[in-house]
């Protein structure tokens, strides 16, 4: 089921949904924003700040800042950067892979700043952006981050700011057409917040054990079950849920069919998150010693490449990989 685009029109239930999205970002984190913006130049429409530094849970101060870029044009805002800030790869290739498989994720270092401020940018184009976080979403990689703490940290204009509010509403409003083959008959607004994360994190291949869930719940609570609390309110006055005090139920769940084609999505999104490794290899510098330490602060495990696996990856680097995958803290299928 898709809510109608109507029903993110109610100003409480859109207040709600746009929680946190104004909250006071730091220092650095404006500034790395500031520097973002320029770097991409005209074509910058806005700058999202998410992860671990937004959502203030178990940030090292070294670690990267999550940004979404949010650019009008992807030829002209790689062409802005490999000018003003600089570029290992040609912005024709980095525009093209953009295109091919959204967003692409790229490590910028202010380098300028003292101390310098690492970001690493998902860039996506203002349509793509809005598809990524509609029902018409390829994968869940956008919709995944965004229904979670995030800030507004920047945008060019009025116009751009309410195409982008409106995109991020639209995301956190639809995490009620892929939560729901996951809820539990009974619920409240905190077993619903546990179920986002834990589904989310199950669509992707990552390093965390389930005790990043209780983290991310304990950073990020009060900003989710604002947001959450309304929009389950919402359903229930809409008669799509029944509602007894503060817990709810949900009368129609979904069927075979329909659990089918969320499934489908997951496995779709998790398939399209493993083929972005490779525009890892291309865009991202220092790709290796970037999974490298957050696999080892994720997870603990610490892994030596040798030379021949630093300089062949696609050629020697899979047998840890399949180690891993098969060894990892996470591993729960979405069926």
């Amino acid at each position: 089921m898709s809510l109608p685009p109507s029903f993110v029109a109610d100003p409480a239930l859109r207040e709600a949904l746009a929680a946190g999205l104004d909250s006071p970002a730091s220092s650095a984190t404006r500034a790395l924003a500031d520097f973002l913006a320029h770097g991409f130049g005209d074509s910058t429409a806005a700058v999202i700040h998410y992860g671990s530094h937004a959502q203030r849970s178990d940030a090292r101060p070294e670690s990267a800042h999550d940004f979404f870029v949010v650019v009008h044009d992807y030829g002209d805002a790689y062409r802005s950067l490999a000018d003003r800030v600089g570029t290992s790869y040609a912005p024709s290739k980095a525009a093209l892979l953009n295109r091919v498989l959204a967003p692409n994720v790229v490590a910028i270092t202010a380098s300028g700043m003292n101390p310098p401020l690492a970001a690493k940018c998902a860039v996506l184009s203002v349509r793509d952006f809005q598809r990524a976080c509609s029902a018409r979403a390829r994968d869940h990689f956008t919709q995944g981050r965004l229904f979670q703490h995030a800030q507004l940290v920047w945008t060019r204009d009025a116009r751009s700011r309410d195409a982008v509010v409106d995109s991020l509403l639209e995301a956190r409003t639809r995490t009620f057409d892929w939560g729901r083959a996951y809820l539990p008959p009974r619920f409240d607004v905190d077993t619903y917040c546990r179920v986002l994360l834990e589904t989310s994190f199950g669509a992707e291949v990552r390093p965390e054990g389930p005790e990043r869930i209780n983290a991310l719940l304990s950073a990020q609570r009060e900003t989710m079950v604002r947001m959450y609390a309304e929009l389950l309110r919402s359903l229930a006055d809409e008669r799509i849920l029944t509602r007894d005090g503060n817990v709810y139920t949900d009368p129609a769940p979904p069927g075979p069919l329909a659990r089918l084609r969320v499934r489908t999505y997951f496995k779709q999104s998790k398939f399209r998150a493993t083929l972005r490794w490779l525009k890892y290899m291309a865009l991202y510098d220092d790709w290796q010693d970037y999974l490298l330490r957050k696999l080892e602060r994720r997870s603990g495990v610490h892994v030596e490449l040798t030379e021949r696996e630093r300089r062949w990856p696609l050629i020697f680097l899979w047998p840890k990989a399949i180690r891993y995958l098969r060894s990892r803290p996470q591993r729960r299928d979405l069926t």
